[in-house]
């Protein structure tokens, strides 16, 4: 099966109930974690079927794909994007079906602007969605994906000066096939942080890119120093006009 396969397995697997369950818990996370965030380029590397930037305020949003539903079709380790160009990037399960993840961080890296930002979801080995891959070989998604370590994707990150700022597990409830079960095991999504914090099926992590050297220069809002007043001369009451006319014959002397 080939790379380009892969998008279509993705939408028809989202379409199942299992794949409902996930992608209800990962629109949520990433309709958090894109809200706040502002510019102008906003991209998204992964399944093309779902718009995982949907509730974010960036004027121009694309997605890339190698095929399908993709506004711009490109191979995610190789992208046609200027450097220092992109004020956000989602990456939603893009690592774990490429045979060189790490070289599609070093591009998201490479046209991050300073100061921008990555939302990445990840299936998790850990857990008991990884559990079922390794006893699963029908090839189909998502248990033909290779799960990344989530300790090893931070490591990543950290090498390509993408500083780690926000993470999360999700989806604690075993991997069923039926909804019925999906439904039952809902106890374990509510009790999945307390009881079992890092055995999520799927986790997100929220990177910021940071230039060594880098200092923002602020405006400087000091006011302006308001020009001094003249004083006005206080017309001084007399009791005579005699005395008026000595007073003011006295203030043009002085001037």
């Amino acid at each position: 099966m080939s790379a380009h396969d892969r998008p279509f397995q993705a939408g028809e697997w989202f379409a199942t109930p299992l794949g409902q369950y996930l992608l209800g818990r990962e629109q949520s996370y990433f309709d958090n974690a894109v809200a706040d965030v502002f510019g102008y380029n906003a991209f998204q590397l992964g399944p093309p079927d779902f718009d995982f930037l949907r509730a974010s305020r960036i004027p121009l949003r694309c997605r890339v794909n190698a095929a399908g539903m993709a506004g711009l079709r490109a191979d995610f380790r190789d992208l046609p994007i200027a450097s220092n160009s992109a004020d956000l990037v989602v990456l939603p399960h893009a690592l774990e079906f490429d045979e060189n993840p790490h070289q599609i961080l070093r591009e998201v890296a490479r046209v991050l602007l300073p100061e921008a930002q990555v939302v990445i979801s990840c299936f998790n080995p850990w857990s008991l969605w990884g559990f079922r891959r390794a006893f699963t070989r029908n090839g189909r998604y998502p248990w033909n994906g290779r799960f990344i370590n989530l300790p090893r994707l931070k490591d990543w990150l950290t090498l390509l000066g993408l500083e780690i700022t926000a993470g999360q597990m999700s989806c604690y409830a075993p991997p069923c096939a039926a909804e019925k079960w999906l439904g039952r095991f809902a106890f374990m999504e509510a009790a999945g942080d307390r009881w079992w914090p890092i055995a999520g099926g799927v986790y997100f992590l929220q990177a910021v890119k940071r230039v060594r050297g880098l200092r923002l220069i602020m405006p400087r809002w000091t006011d302006r120093l308001a020009p001094k007043k003249s004083l006005a001369a206080v017309p001084k009451k007399v009791a005579r006009p005699e005395e008026a006319l000595t007073a003011r014959n006295g203030m043009t002397d002085q001037s």
